[in-house]
């Protein structure tokens, strides 16, 4: 009995001895005072690779005032009331809340400063891609909030267009005098009287096929819109539209390729002879080339000075110049002959020459009866 008394009392003390040896909870003090669990500091971010990464990045784009990655703290932070801690107080992805007393610098990334009534920083506040606010707290150091530039992303390297060499433009220029005279040759013998006709509109006006020819590049695109305007009214329009614009890039193109011709090959016919070919198909075929050289040439002299960006400049505009004016006036030519089809002189004119015989028929004409012709008769019968 005496044993079990002891026993029972050993147990009642025990119990008494461990609920008195349990801390009492502590009461926050009265105002601004945060929650438990906002109150409770994060273990700093040691082991993260990733923030040590951001962290890098973001010191080699300029952000220098950055503390190393181990001074930081992932999600929010609070400095609690009365309470007194040594800096740098970092926390990325997330605000920090100063409501005590922070012996350094505060920073935050991605994330707000907030310095509340009561709180106190010695240093500076430091938001990169937040606000630094102050709501009655006191910071001796300077504040800054700066934006986070956006994760830069991989650059393709841009290729910069490098100027032609000498011998690269010398071979533009063959190449150019080699698909115009295979043009040429094919315009001669497939539409030979097209090249013909747009030849005479040049011969018969120089300076109207010039003016014509800059109120046709003037209208060109105009009529495109047309066309195209014109196109989009009906359903089957809209579908055509497309068609219509490749076609009507082609058909310019093709009138202003039959104007330079002609005007290459009037060219070359001024300044060739008719020696040495016995048709009048060669004749035509010598002038187109001599003037393909005499136009293309300009092009090749400008090649040749393509080591001198000054005199190479010069003499592309000289040839440019000399080449738009070919082409217009080779375009005005094309329009004012209908593509060769209409030779201007070459009108449906009637010849009203009476029939000198006319009169020698019995027959009346038209209700007149004919008139006998008056003999001489000589004196010897």
């Amino acid at each position: 009995m005496r044993a079990f008394i002891a026993f029972a009392a050993l147990a009642l003390g025990g119990f008494r001895g461990s609920a008195q040896s349990r801390p009492a909870p502590v009461t926050p003090p009265p105002g601004n005072t945060p929650t438990a669990a906002q109150a409770t500091p994060q273990t700093p971010a040691r082991d993260s690779a990733q923030l040590r990464q951001e962290v890098e990045q973001h010191r080699a784009a300029g952000d220098t005032y950055l503390p190393d990655a181990e001074n930081f703290t992932i999600g929010d932070r609070t400095i609690a009331a009365n309470t007194r801690v040594d800096g740098p107080i970092a926390v990325a992805h997330g605000n920090l809340d100063v409501f005590g007393t922070v012996s350094g610098d505060v920073v935050s990334l991605g994330g707000d400063v907030r310095v509340h009534r009561g709180g106190h920083v010695t240093g500076s506040a430091l938001a990169a891609g937040g606000k630094v606010i102050v709501d009655g707290g006191v910071v001796e150091g300077s504040r800054r909030a700066i934006g986070i530039a956006p994760p830069t992303l991989p650059t393709v390297p841009t290729i910069q267009a490098q100027p032609l060499s000498t011998w690269e433009s010398v071979k533009l220029v063959i190449a150019w005098f080699a698909l115009l005279t295979l043009i040429g040759l094919g315009v001669m013998v497939f539409a030979g009287g097209n090249l013909e006709g747009v030849v005479v509109g040049l011969e018969r006006g120089f300076a109207r096929s010039f003016w014509l020819g800059v109120a046709g590049q003037v209208a060109l695109l105009p009529l495109l819109l047309v066309l195209v305007v014109g196109l989009a009214v009906t359903v089957i329009g809209v579908l055509l539209i497309p068609f219509a614009i490749v076609a009507y890039v082609i058909a310019a193109a093709g009138l202003v390729t039959l104007g330079f011709l002609a005007v290459a090959r009037l060219t070359g016919g001024v300044m060739a002879s008719d020696r040495g070919t016995s048709s009048q198909r060669g004749v035509h075929l010598r002038a187109l080339a001599i003037g393909l050289v005499v136009y293309l040439g300009m092009w090749m002299v400008a090649a040749l000075f393509a080591w001198n960006p000054v005199i190479g400049a010069v003499l592309r505009g000289i040839a440019f110049a000399v080449t738009w004016v070919v082409a217009t006036v080779g375009l005005g030519a094309t329009l004012a002959s209908r593509a060769g089809t209409r030779r201007p002189g070459a009108g449906s004119t009637k010849k009203t020459s009476t029939d000198e015989l006319a009169w020698q028929t019995p027959t009346p004409v038209s209700g007149v009866a004919a008139a006998t012709r008056k003999l001489k008769v000589g004196a010897g019968g």
